[in-house]
């Protein structure tokens, strides 16, 4: 048997609603009835949506599982074409469409079909993957290729770019900082040997301490023959090595465009503390050599958090030894399991989670990059995988049904319901054991309006706290919310204030072990969090990145129009990622200045930057080159560079030495 699935786009217009069109081929020689056609994307069908010329049997969030009409015969060689009035949200580009798709026979066998990229009514570019071309200019606007670009540069001349490195450090932790800056190289750029010993014609490149300087400062000082890197910390003395690093590479690669410096200083230091880069290996799942390569990539950018966003409602992937079901049940998808394919993933069991030993690996890397992992484990909302493998975590009485935003129902713990906080005290117990940096984040957003509106505990708590008057609002905005499209709790209503109360307690416990606790924006709601050991990070808008700074939360600045790399590069329909915050090119992400619209006094609680790679489209890994190169770059120097010391045509003429993570090149 051999079948393919082919999705339109039309959108809406004066004389057609919208329609998402399926249209499945049998290129097989034996006739099909009684079947039904699942397919998953980031799209997420209506589950209100009348279907054309089917039936719309199951939904959960972007899973769908339709069939054709009673008595439907699908004969060799013929099409079942079946069409869609309705979405959560219109389709703005390619990747926004199913793909992955499979078919279960009248017999119960499962088919995996190819899928091909939606095809979107008007648009026949072609579809962009890779990452974008920056070409290195014959002659570019600063001598040397530094990315970020420091704080100080007086260095001169240009001699002929050595073969490499011959490091000599003084001491542990120059011997730390440049064995680990041997081993990135050689990660990174294997057959470059930016590395190698004297014998091997390498310039002799000192390693020093040098009392006073900055957390994360160092100096460089050039010779004729020989550079010097000095700084007071490990992360100063490796940082300093990275900057040579990357003025080695563009002077040997470039030598008409880039220069190495025979006199002169480089005097430097970040300008953010807080440097972050987030993964979510949620929504699609990375290996554990995939999860490091992005750090090794992080840290030749000079930044110097990783946060792990460990789950979601789609996925759990971090082993807990005191509750087994959360990897073996939530940490896969598949036709039959408890979670269906979602996002791409196929009908065969697809997923994955980090051990502990392989954590403790990845942190032990990222620790000797000079740089922290942060784990983030979502609560209480966008918990649906989890509860599908620890059910008893509900209110038993819970009745009816409310939607997240995403399209799963019921998907938060419970903030009234006792054993989820046993729960939650031994994830913080095992996951801070783990992440000796010290933070638990513990996400806090996008809790549904109407969240535990159905739960009697629920429903008894928000009496005990606010009064009858506010659970007979609760009660109410199931009845108007419940089975409709998800909305995020806001401030005051109350859904938020029984989050606030859970994210006391949970916050209460994270401090009393000497953590921080990290959080989505959604965190301060309330003023659940004590504001001298926590940081949330603001993503709706740069405006509540300020409110939250003013309120003397420290904030850390990534706003979904700008730092969130699944957002597309451009409005084109040939662009691949999503679009419900706009898009932002490489250089609208650069020329994003964080310290806009904060006050003196806020401006003492912006800590830095993050970007967020979220990964509804990334399944295809062409496409993550494509949305986090070079954009991550253009994020790291506004976390390193000060404002006025940046400058988009300088990045630009050098980003296109930066190496990428799949080493997928856009065909433009």
């Amino acid at each position: 048997m051999s079948f393919s699935l082919v999705t339109t786009w039309s959108p809406a217009t004066a004389n057609e609603p919208l329609g998402y069109g399926i249209e499945l081929t049998n290129n097989g020689d034996t006739p099909i009835a009684n079947f039904q056609l699942g397919f998953s994307g980031p799209a997420r069908i209506d589950p209100h949506a009348s279907l054309e010329n089917g039936k719309l049997l199951k939904r959960l969030s972007n899973h769908t599982l339709i069939a054709p009409p009673d008595g439907y015969v699908l004969e060799p060689g013929a099409t079942w074409t079946s069409t869609a009035r309705g979405l959560s949200y219109g389709l703005r580009h390619w990747s926004d469409g199913a793909n992955s798709a499979y078919l279960v026979l009248e017999g119960g066998e499962v088919v995996a079909i190819p899928t091909a990229p939606t095809q979107g009514k008007g648009h026949n570019s072609p579809l962009l993957k890779g990452a974008m071309k920056f070409p290195v200019p014959a002659k570019a606007p600063a001598p040397f290729s530094i990315i970020p670009w420091p704080k100080h540069v007086a260095a001169t001349g240009n001699r002929i770019a050595p073969p490499g490195f011959d490091l000599k450090p003084v001491g542990d932790l120059a011997s730390r900082a440049a064995a680990a800056f041997a081993d990135l190289t050689a990660e990174l750029f294997p057959v470059e040997a930016i590395v190698r010993p004297a014998a091997e014609a390498g310039m002799t490149v000192n390693v020093v301490e040098k009392a006073d300087l900055g957390a994360e400062a160092y100096e460089i000082a050039f010779a004729d023959n020989s550079a010097t890197v000095s700084a007071t910390t490990r992360q100063g003395m490796f940082y300093g090595l990275v900057t040579l690093g990357h003025i080695l590479r563009g002077a040997k690669q470039y030598p008409t465009t880039f220069s190495f410096p025979t006199q002169g200083t480089i005097a430097d230091e970040p300008g953010f503390a807080f440097r972050g880069g987030h993964l979510d290996v949620a929504r699609q799942f990375y290996t554990a050599a995939e999860v490091s390569r992005l750090i090794r990539l992080m840290a030749w950018n000079k930044m110097n958090k990783f946060h792990w966003h460990l789950t979601e409602d789609e996925a759990w992937r971090l082993e807990i030894d005191a509750y087994p079901q959360l990897t073996e049940i939530a940490a896969w998808r598949g036709h039959g399991k408890a979670l269906p394919p979602l996002l791409g993933s196929g009908p065969q069991p697809t997923g994955g989670y980090y051990s502990k030993k392989t954590v403790r690996k990845i942190v032990a890397l990222a620790d000797d990059l000079a740089m922290d992992v942060i784990p983030e484990i979502d609560m209480p909302g966008h918990f649906y995988a989890a509860l599908q493998a620890l059910p008893e975590l509900r209110d038993p009485n819970e009745q009816g049904e409310y939607q997240s935003v995403q399209g799963f129902p019921n998907n938060s713990l419970n903030p009234a319901h006792e054993p989820v906080y046993r729960f939650v005290e031994t994830i913080v117990d095992e996951v801070l054991e783990l992440f000796p940096a010290g933070v638990f984040h513990l996400g806090a957003d996008e809790v549904p309006l109407a969240a535990w509106s159905g739960s009697p505990l629920a429903l008894d708590m928000i009496e005990q706290m606010a009064g009858p008057a506010m659970r007979k609002k609760h009660e109410a905005q199931f009845n108007q919310l419940g089975n409709a499209h998800g909305a995020d709790e806001i401030e005051g209503s109350p859904t938020a204030i029984i989050q606030a109360e859970f994210i006391k307690r949970v916050h209460k416990y994270i401090a009393g072990k000497g953590a921080i606790t990290g959080g989505w924006e959604e965190a301060a709601h309330g003023d659940a969090v004590a504001k001298d050991k926590s940081y949330v990070i603001g993503w709706r808008n740069v405006e509540i990145n300020a409110e939250l700074a003013e309120r003397g939360y420290d904030i850390v600045v990534s706003p979904g129009q700008r730092y969130y790399l699944d957002m597309a590069n451009g409005v084109s329909w040939a662009e691949p990622g999503a679009g419900w915050a706009g898009w932002s090119g490489p250089q609208e992400t650069y020329e994003f200045e964080a310290r806009e619209g904060f006050s003196e006094e806020g401006l003492k609680h912006l800590i830095g930057v993050q970007s967020c790679i979220w990964s509804e489209s990334m399944t295809d890994r062409a496409i993550f080159d494509r949305l986090v190169f070079p954009r991550i770059s253009a994020i790291a120097e506004a976390g390193w560079t000060l404002p006025e010391r940046k400058s988009w045509e300088r990045f630009k003429s050098m980003v296109g030495l930066m190496p990428i993570m799949y080493g997928h090149w856009s065909a433009e």
